[in-house]
């Protein structure tokens, strides 16, 4: 039976958007490893964060050697799951900083990516990835949706190309748009998820 690592970023709890939506979309799925990375934070990259990743395990003092084994967790998570599901809410035109956390943790030289001659290649096997992305404003398509290139070339970069966006927007701008792009949302991710 397949497996789906379904990571949640949004800092509203029960009362997210892209939450909701997950949670409607997955209701009776099994195998499903969540993750909310909101309820339980990840370190924030730092000096100390990124010598834990990239240096020698022998030499990093205990709290090292916890962020190295946290990263090498979420690796295995994602390496063993055959989809990937993503929350990712837009705060101030850019993924959760919760999120982002995820994915410093998770972009190791040599263990994720490599470089080469012609550029880097991912490590990481490709799988589907469906991301939800919602917006109080409407910038799908815009200059403004840094998002959508962001999570692209992040994916991209380790291996994970097959990537499908669901946008939810407009869910600031009156009950009705907001209700039928929530519906449109849903209808999406039903398709992309089954």
């Amino acid at each position: 039976m397949s497996s789906v690592l379904v990571l949640k970023s949004s800092i509203l709890g029960e009362h997210s958007q892209s939450n909701q939506l997950l949670n409607i979309a997955l209701e009776g799925s099994a195998n499903i490893i969540e993750r909310d990375l909101a309820a339980n934070p990840l370190p924030v990259m730092d000096l100390n964060v990124i010598g834990s990743l990239g240096g020698n395990e022998d030499e990093l003092n205990d709290e090292q050697k916890a962020i190295l084994q946290q990263s090498n967790q979420l690796i295995d998570e994602l390496k063993a799951a055959d989809s990937v599901v993503i929350a990712a809410p837009m705060y101030n035109f850019m993924v959760p900083t919760q999120l982002k956390n995820w994915f410093d943790m998770i972009a190791r030289a040599g263990v994720t990516f490599t470089y080469t001659e012609t550029g880097p290649v991912g490590l990481i096997d490709n799988k589907p990835v469906t991301i939800v992305t919602t917006r109080g404003g409407q910038h799908k398509g815009t200059e403004h949706d840094i998002v959508h290139g962001y999570l692209k070339t992040i994916l991209g970069f380790i291996g994970l190309t097959d990537v499908n966006f669901v946008f939810a927007e407009a869910l600031n701008m009156g009950d009705d748009v907001a209700a039928e792009n929530r519906k449109g949302a849903l209808e999406q991710l039903a398709g992309a998820l089954s």
